[in-house]
């Protein structure tokens, strides 16, 4: 633990790439095997799941701590991170015990059926025998809580350097529905028997904003336009006849999309495709909201199927025959993917449309349709790239229509976590409805350091009432709201929700009663 929590502290106290890289070759180095396989499950977000109520803990600590309940509670709000108010709380240790990362949260899980004295007596023993870095770590993993500021990427790349092997290989083998639990640093990592794990996916080509002139991306001739889809992207895999559904999330959802199951339809060969899961009804893509539906059930009923059918909008082909095809031009995986679509011939497995175009005038036209069309835009690809892993420059590209804005109203704060529990970065805004504000969105970024500072002082001068760590503020400032989509809503009081909400700026040049109103924004609705 001494040693993972060095190297937490590295990471953290810098912003620089390379130091942080060089920060876990160097735990690579030195920590055992069954450490090497729990940092990287915790940097890729594989957390073991919480086995200690954090109202327990709250208690705990408090009690330790010999302060009152209510003093605690006060400082958590302050602190704003659980693990952290803990760690600050406690009294001093004089001495620690090192035990190996991989034996503390073997210990951990195995709390999860023991009586609350049980679990009691092990928390304390432990902050009595971690200092205080050590015991944030600690707090975190027994929360379920811990989160990091370092990139898949940066994982990958260390493992690369550490184990001087290609970095897309790494990237392929940490993707999946692996366990530390279940799987050894050697195994995952080193084995030559990797694809014994037929379910495992690749990763996922994802594309920059177009950040330059179209004009820029010369020759026109050497590049593919696709209709951008507003779904689940998802990659289809069909080995050894057996069908196995990732999203980019790298969550299997094969069980919620039954009617996909039918894509084989026939064919004798593995293969793996990359493409999007869309409702889609009469020919025709249905709004996200529609495919919400579905996204939340592990297990679907025949109405819902009937309500929101789905279809495989298929653009890429990652493997073929059981070979990985990556490497090959994207104009050569599109020929055998149109191959394999009309063997397949299925109903839901539909080819994404190539738009034709011989001048780049001709998408700045088109792209007016994309709303028409629900969809987010266009995907420009170099006809002859590889199918990159991760988020790289210079084939791919996406270029989406601009959102849709509103000036709203910001009614409610609320501290940030971590870093920013001292600032105002949480808020709710509201727009009139007649002589009334209601309700209607949430948003936490967009502005910069110094606004977050600025806005900060505001909230702490213009608090009206305080709701837990919710302040109700003086409706005076104005901020414009960007989203990416619209949609009627029960749950809330004003009737909509929106898709990805986030501040674009603060309107300094207008006052609350210039504000929009709810009947301007339910002018979006289709």
């Amino acid at each position: 633990m001494k040693a993972f929590s060095k190297l937490f502290q590295k990471i953290e106290q810098t912003t620089s790439t390379n130091a942080k890289v060089k920060a876990l070759v160097e735990f690579f180095e030195e920590a055992p095997d069954p450490d090497k396989i729990w940092a990287i499950a915790l940097f890729t977000h594989r957390r073991p799941k919480r086995t200690v109520s954090t109202t327990f803990l709250r208690l705990w600590a408090a009690e330790l701590a010999n302060i009152p309940d209510w003093l605690f509670e006060n400082s958590y709000h302050i602190v704003g991170d659980l693990a952290e108010t803990i760690a600050l709380v406690l009294p001093v240790n004089k001495v620690s015990v090192d035990k190996p990362l991989a034996q503390w949260i073997t210990e951990i899980a195995a709390l999860k059926n023991e009586p609350e004295e049980v679990k009691k007596e092990y928390i304390i023993e432990a902050w009595n025998a971690l200092d205080k870095n050590q015991r944030f770590l600690f707090n975190k993993l027994i929360t379920g809580g811990f989160r990091v500021g370092i990139s898949q990427r940066l994982i990958t790349k260390a493992l690369s350097k550490y184990l001087e092997v290609d970095d897309s290989k790494i990237a392929h083998r940490l993707m999946g529905d692996w366990s530390p639990f279940d799987i050894s640093f050697q195994d995952l990592m080193v084995s030559e028997d990797f694809k014994d794990n037929i379910s495992r996916p690749y990763p996922f080509y994802l594309a920059y904003s177009v950040e330059k002139e179209l004009e820029d991306l010369h020759p026109v001739e050497e590049w593919s336009a696709e209709w951008k889809w507003d779904g689940i992207r998802g990659q289809f895999i069909y080995r050894e006849n057996e069908v196995f559904i990732w999203s980019r999330g790298e969550e299997l959802v094969t069980d919620r999309f039954p009617e996909l199951h039918t894509i084989p339809n026939g064919l004798e060969y593995d293969f793996v495709i990359d493409g999007e899961i869309l409702a889609f009804y009469e020919g025709q893509p249905m709004n996200f909201q529609h495919l919400q539906k579905r996204i939340g059930r592990k297990s679907v009923g025949k109405k819902l199927i009937k309500d929101v059918p789905v279809v495989f909008m298929v653009y890429d082909l990652i493997e073929y025959k059981g070979e990985d095809i990556r490497q090959l031009p994207l104009k050569e995986r599109r020929s055998l993917l149109n191959q394999l679509v009309k063997e397949s011939n299925s109903e839901n497995l539909i080819l994404s449309e190539q738009v034709e175009f011989t001048e780049w005038s001709e998408l700045r036209a088109l792209i007016e349709e994309a709303r028409a069309r629900k969809t987010e835009g266009f995907m420009l690809k170099n006809l002859h790239s590889p199918y990159r892993d991760g988020r790289k420059k210079g084939d791919w590209w996406k270029w989406k229509v601009d959102p849709f804005t509103i000036d709203a109203v910001m009614i409610y704060a609320q501290r940030g976590h971590g870093r920013r529990a001292n600032l105002f970065t949480d808020f709710t805004f509201a727009l009139w409805d007649g002589d009334r504000l209601v309700t209607f969105a949430k948003a936490y970024s967009g502005l910069t350091d110094v606004e977050f500072q600025e806005l900060s002082r505001f909230v702490r001068k213009n608090t009206i009432e305080r709701f837990g760590p919710v302040h109700s503020v003086k409706a005076d400032l104005v901020f414009e709201l960007a989203f990416e989509g619209i949609q009627e809503s029960k749950r809330h009081k004003s009737g909509i929700a929106l898709r990805f909400p986030r501040i674009l700026r603060w309107r300094k040049d207008k006052k609350a009663s210039e504000a929009n109103t709810l009947a301007d924004i339910k002018t979006l609705l289709d």
